[in-house]
């Protein structure tokens, strides 16, 4: 059984067609904003099958026959070195070739026992350093993968998941009822309130906020299938900071003092990483960044990680044999004073 899930997915479903309106504009912005390394990101990104995923096991139905057969399919366990807070609950394994499981059906009444992810996009959860009881806020969480993370991790007092966009709110729904058990629901809320209103409604409530922020996705975006559509979102995308701004200020008001706020992105663009981070920093006189170059440095076996010139930010560029990314990942703390 466990061999015939492990089966590669068919080339076929990865013929996907690159997107010349998008990669034009990547191609001035970002072989200017990463110099000589968008060469490779850009044979990376537009090239699905170099593409790696990693395969997250659910702790909550732990898949040991699987976990056997990983190993003896060459797979590793992420996260060899050590942080101070790294769960020993996260498992995650990967393979050192491009390689892609299929994903397991939703099936009512039966968790799914393993997630299929970029494994990039790990790091924005164990940056929150979450513990048991802590009260946390994943303020835009469609598609549920990170909250899903956030609980391998730890057990929360109280996780709210919120999702303004009606159709990724399902998904989200679908994803924590297939891997989590009923109890734990219990100290979940999922809403589908606009993240900008979120610190007005429950000020200075969470210990631990994470803001994964829409973004211009660029892995996606190269993959446009409609090139008008595909047009109008780069016409629009300069509007994104804004958003993102708007939705950090809101998450600096839910989050109490003394407590962590992560911020993260999956494109490679400062304009809405960098940028948003120094925006917030200079805003404010009581959110202090956090210095997180220790993290690059345990997980550069695993990632490659372009420079930020920002000691709280990191930037996790694909890489031959290393094809994780783009995510950008930066920490903030809310101190007691104002």
């Amino acid at each position: 059984m466990v061999l015939t899930l492990l089966k590669a997915k068919p080339e076929r479903k990865l013929a996907k067609q690159i997107c010349k309106v998008v990669l034009d504009h990547f191609e001035k912005q970002y072989s200017k904003e990463l110099g000589d390394a968008w060469n490779t990101v850009r044979d990376i990104l537009t090239s699905p099958s170099c593409w790696q995923y990693a395969v997250l096991l659910n702790r909550f139905n732990y898949p040991f026959e699987l976990e056997k057969d990983l190993h003896l399919k060459g797979y590793h366990s992420l996260f060899q070195g050590s942080l101070p807070y790294y769960p020993k609950s996260m498992k995650c394994y990967l393979s050192r070739i491009p390689h892609r499981m299929p994903s397991e059906r939703h099936q009512i009444g039966n968790l799914k026992k393993y997630y299929l992810l970029n494994a990039a996009s790990l790091l924005p959860v164990l940056a929150l350093e979450l513990r048991d009881g802590e009260k946390v806020l994943d303020l835009c969480a469609a598609p549920g993968g990170k909250s899903l993370a956030l609980l391998q991790c730890a057990y929360p007092g109280y996780l709210h998941c919120n999702e303004y966009d009606s159709l990724r709110l399902r998904w989200l729904r679908q994803t924590l009822e297939s891997f989590i058990p009923q109890p734990l629901v219990n100290v979940i809320k999922v809403s589908e309130l606009d993240g900008r209103e979120m610190g007005d409604t429950q000020p200075e409530t969470f210990d631990k906020v994470l803001v994964d922020a829409p973004c211009s996705n660029d892995r996606s975006w190269l993959f446009s299938s409609d090139s008008q559509k595909a047009a109008c979102r780069i016409s629009q995308r300069r509007n994104l900071p804004l958003l993102q701004i708007e939705l950090l200020r809101s998450a600096i008001k839910a989050l109490r003092p003394g407590g962590l706020l992560v911020y993260s992105t999956c494109t490679l663009s400062k304009a809405e990483n960098q940028d948003v981070i120094s925006e917030v920093l200079n805003s404010y006189r009581n959110i202090m960044p956090v210095d997180i170059t220790e993290m690059a440095r345990t997980f550069s076996h695993d990632f490659t990680f372009a420079p930020t010139g920002q000691e709280c930010g990191l930037l996790v560029i694909p890489d031959k044999g290393k094809a994780w990314g783009p995510m950008y990942v930066a920490k903030l703390k809310k101190s007691w004073t104002t």
